[in-house]
């Protein structure tokens, strides 16, 4: 009886769970696998060794330290994505400007290109006032030059009779 219980005690382990709650769930889900909790916590620490002798498992540890290294990874994008956010705006800014110029000499001799977007805006909208329009073309009203631009295509789109004004704003007739 003596070596049985020096064997006993031998391959004993205790297990003091960090909380109480802890210990009655793992005695629930004992419970309901029908296994006493010593089978139940076997098991599950055997199964648990095997999955990290598997080179297909990773450690917790290594979870963790890919998590932060995407974390980072997603930080760094984020920026990046930001700063190409802000060329794109200052690269459409210019291209209004660089558009809007023809329109803003009193004197031009040459070729202007209308705005296909304020054409589209015309049509799509049906009748819309200036302040919408600039709205929509994603426009500063504080942009005096390009606001100017866009008013002398809207005459010239009058002189050549595709919109006319009306009390609610420019409606698209052409």
């Amino acid at each position: 009886m003596v070596v049985k219980s020096k064997q006993l005690t031998d391959r004993s382990i205790y297990v003091y769970l960090p909380t109480l709650e802890m210990a009655k769930e793992w005695k629930g889900l004992a419970e309901k696998s029908k296994l006493p909790i010593s089978r139940f916590v076997i098991e599950h620490v055997e199964n648990s060794l095997k999955q990290e002798q598997k080179k297909a498992y990773e450690s917790r540890a290594e979870l963790l330290k890919q998590l932060k290294e995407k974390d980072e990874e997603i930080a760094k994008l984020r920026k990046q994505i930001r700063m190409y956010e802000m060329l794109s705006e200052n690269q459409e800014k210019e291209l209004k400007k660089y558009r809007a110029k023809p329109f803003q000499q009193d004197k031009f001799e040459g070729v202007r290109e209308f705005d296909k977007d304020l054409i589209h805006v015309l049509k799509k909208e049906g009748t819309v006032d200036s302040d919408k329009i600039l709205k929509l073309l994603d426009v500063d009203p504080k942009d005096t030059d390009i606001v100017k631009a866009i008013n002398r295509q809207l005459h010239l789109f009058q002189a050549y009779e595709l919109v006319e004004p009306t009390p609610r704003g420019w409606r698209w007739v052409g």
